[in-house]
């Protein structure tokens, strides 16, 4: 069975670079639907943020694989006309340039969506189109630290970055879930629609656990390390062999499985201090210190065995090194101007089977044919001037 492409037809253009707007895109692209991504002569930035996938950036080889390489200058009237005529053509247009510069070069949300009505234009900006924040550069580590995630995160002693691009990532997902609730409701009112999305909304979103909890209590979650805030025991303990396992007790039946099984003790629950879970948290300190010194007399296969028998949610602290050689890793292999690369397959897996991943684009490679198939000799596209 061949796996299906629902959005085979529908033409997608990405005036793109980084990570939030590509990522969007890419899943667009994975999707079925044409997309060209706009670049400028030097290319999509991220193309050099290192050269690890053999030799190429692994951001860009991650998020753009399945597009067409377009070299443009919108600056420039005719390279401006050009994107008009494929405009003209498009289902999506999406743009994460710098705050204004979409709309100073002629390609703001309220024109186009005036010129072409069933047009979804994708506004991706760092905090907003409004507000004192609006015009402030944003990368990811930036709203990590503006957004209050890098306080929460990381060792007691300071904060901590995420270690993935997690604002991109998060503005990204909600773009492209955006844009496939606009398709639908174009497919219902013959409308486009504009849409904004921001890295601090993307992540602000992600952070409402956070929020609602300093609100209702006056405290911030605490940094934790591998530790939880508000759960006890839920944390990583070594063992014998210098094994460093997680630990995740949810309740207390989970507690009372995990003193019989692990921790070789039916009545621990009854005393003084372990009874229940907010008990066990202000007693964090003699409840983890009972717990590691269990997990440091047992070698990393005995503390297994004894865990599967409590059935206690588990798992190792891996490197990325062992994620690598992870049983559960799925892998998909993309081409690349520098030949195939194995990457971590897409999370959602259809009944029909894993799709096939399209190529990741050297720069300009598709220039030549986009612009013959959309000359205006071939378009007669009015352009606005």
């Amino acid at each position: 069975m061949k796996a299906s492409r629902p959005l085979s037809g529908l033409l997608v253009v990405s005036l793109e670079q980084a990570v939030a707007a590509p990522y969007a895109s890419s899943r667009l692209a994975d999707a079925g639907a044409r997309t060209i991504k706009i670049e400028r002569p030097e290319g999509d930035f991220a193309r050099g943020y290192d050269k690890a996938a053999k030799g190429l950036s692994s951001y860009f080889v991650w998020l753009n694989r399945g597009k067409e390489s377009l070299v443009a200058d919108i600056k420039s009237p005719d390279d401006a006309a050009l994107l008009h005529r494929i405009l003209a053509k498009a289902d999506v247009f999406i743009q994460n340039l710098a705050p204004g510069a979409a709309a100073r070069s002629g390609f703001g949300s309220e024109a186009l969506r005036a010129r072409y009505p069933r047009l979804i234009v994708v506004d991706i900006s760092g905090y907003g189109e409004s507000g004192p924040y609006a015009t402030m550069k944003a990368y990811d580590l930036l709203v990590q630290a503006e957004s209050g995630l890098a306080a929460i995160t990381g060792h007691p002693a300071g904060p901590g970055r995420v270690g993935v691009s997690a604002c991109d990532i998060a503005c990204g997902m909600a773009a492209h879930a955006a844009i496939l609730e606009a398709l639908i409701e174009r497919s219902i009112t013959g409308k486009g629609k504009g849409l904004q999305v921001s890295l601090f909304d993307g992540m602000a979103d992600w952070m409402n656990v956070p929020l609602l909890y300093f609100e209702g209590t006056g405290k911030a979650p605490e940094r934790m390390g591998l530790a939880h805030p508000s759960i006890c025991p839920y944390g990583a303990f070594a063992t014998a062999d210098g094994v460093s396992v997680l630990i995740s007790i949810q309740n207390e039946r989970e507690w009372a499985d995990f003193c019989t099984h692990f921790m070789d003790d039916a009545d621990l629950p009854k005393r003084p201090g372990f009874e229940t879970n907010v008990i066990r948290v202000g007693n964090r300190e003699t409840v983890d210190a009972a717990v590691g010194a269990q997990f440091g007399r047992l070698t990393k296969d005995a503390a297994i065995e004894r865990l599967n028998a409590g059935k206690t949610a588990f798992g190792l602290v891996n490197d990325v090194a062992a994620f690598a050689r992870h049983p559960a890793l799925r892998r998909v292999s993309v081409d690349t101007p520098n030949g195939p690369v194995a990457i971590a397959a897409p999370p959602a897996i259809g009944s029909d089977g894993p799709r096939a991943l399209g190529p990741v684009p050297a720069i300009g490679a598709h220039s030549a044919a986009i612009r013959a198939e959309f000359s205006a000799l071939h378009t007669g596209v009015a352009i606005p001037s």
